[in-house]
Order: C-alpha cells, then structure tokens, then sequence
C-alpha cells in the first residue's frame, strides 16, 4: 500500500485524527502523563479553550508542580523561555495545538 505524501504540514493536519508531538524535551513519564492530560481536557472543551487551558494548568501545577503556562488553539506562533526537561508542543485531533511549558 502506498503511504500518502502531504504538500505541507497543514494538508497533513486536516486527515490527523491522532496526537502528533511536534516538539518535546520532557522525560518519557512526564511526557505520557502531560499527553493524557492535554488530550483528556482538549476532547472534554473542544470549543472552550479556556476552560481547556485551566484544566492543563490546574492538573500540571497538581501533578508536577507550579508554575505551568498552556496556549491552546488552532493558529499561534511562539517564542518562550522555559525550563529544560519541561516542554511539550502536540497537535491533538489533528488541528488543535497544545504548548505545554515550565518557567
């Protein structure tokens, strides 16, 4: 069966029904954990980013400690200054953008 080639990354985000990491530096655990969180809150608010973010926030904060930054979306760009070990950039569903950091 021939793989299906993309033009560029936003055809590729359309057909994406999964969780894509685009970026991340976090330990393996920490990372499995921050996806289930940040998966879990997008399919809970798909259209309420707010509440969305809150919900990262508040179960990372829990989890891992204060003080944790989200931005959830569909079209952001971003420069940051963050904690090593503490980054994560997914899509989930295909479109939706989670940026996951500590400072």
């Amino acid at each position: 069966m021939a793989e299906q080639q993309f033009e560029d990354m936003e055809a590729f985000l359309r057909v994406a029904k999964y969780t894509l990491v685009k970026f991340t530096d976090m330990h393996i655990e920490m990372k499995e954990e921050a996806m289930d969180i940040c998966i879990t809150a997008v399919e809970k608010y798909p259209n309420d980013a707010e509440k969305c973010t809150q919900m990262i926030k508040d179960q990372m904060d829990k989890k891992f400690g204060a003080p944790w930054h989200v931005v959830v979306g569909k079209g952001f760009s971003y420069e940051i200054t963050y904690e090593v070990r503490n980054l994560l950039y997914i899509y989930v569903g295909g479109r939706t953008a989670v940026l996951l950091w500590k400072m």
